[in-house]
C-alpha cells in the first residue's frame, strides 16, 4: 500500500510540473484556474489517472500558483548568477513545485523532495539542469530547515 502512495506522488509531481509549465509558457499563472482537466491533459488521460495522484498534483499546482510570490523570492535569493527570468521554464517550475513542497507539504523528507526534484529535472530538462536545482534546494534546505 505504501508504495502505490509513494507512484501516486511521483506521478502527481510530473503531472503538477507539466501543467506548471503549461501554466507559465502560456502566462497564465495569474488566472483563477480549473484543474477538472489539468493543462496539457485530455479528459481521457485525466480519467486514467488515480485519484489520490489527481488530489496531490492540484494541492501541488493549487498551492505553487498561490504561493509563486513568495516562492519565486526565495529562487532570486538563492539563484545569484542568473535571474529567475532567465531560469529555463521547465527549471523555474522544477525549483517552483520543489520548493511549496519545502514550505507547505511538511509529511514528505527534504531529501526525497530534492531527489525527486533532480529526477523531474533530468527528465525534463538538460543534461546540466539538474546540478543548479539541486544545488539551489540544498542550500535553501541546509540554511532553513532543521529537521
Amino acid at each position: 500500500m505504501k508504495e502505490i502512495f509513494k507512484q501516486d506522488r511521483v506521478t502527481a509531481r510530473s503531472i503538477a510540473l507539466q501543467a506548471l509549465y503549461s501554466l507559465d509558457f502560456n502566462n497564465e499563472l495569474d488566472d483563477d484556474l480549473d484543474l477538472t482537466v489539468f493543462p496539457g491533459m485530455t479528459e481521457e488521460e485525466m480519467d486514467a489517472l488515480d485519484e489520490e495522484a489527481k488530489t496531490f498534483a492540484r494541492l501541488l499546482i493549487l498551492g505553487t500558483v498561490e504561493n509563486r510570490s513568495q516562492i519565486d523570492q526565495i529562487i532570486r535569493k538563492y539563484s545569484i548568477n542568473r535571474p529567475l527570468e532567465k531560469i529555463n521554464i521547465v527549471d523555474r517550475n522544477v525549483l517552483r513545485l520543489s520548493l511549496y513542497q519545502l514550505l507547505y507539504v511538511k509529511d514528505t523528507h527534504p531529501t526525497i523532495i530534492i531527489d525527486q526534484a533532480v529526477k523531474l529535472s533530468q527528465s525534463f530538462s538538460n543534461d546540466v539542469s539538474y546540478k543548479f536545482i539541486n544545488g539551489l534546494l540544498d542550500t535553501y534546505v541546509k540554511e532553513n530547515i532543521h529537521d
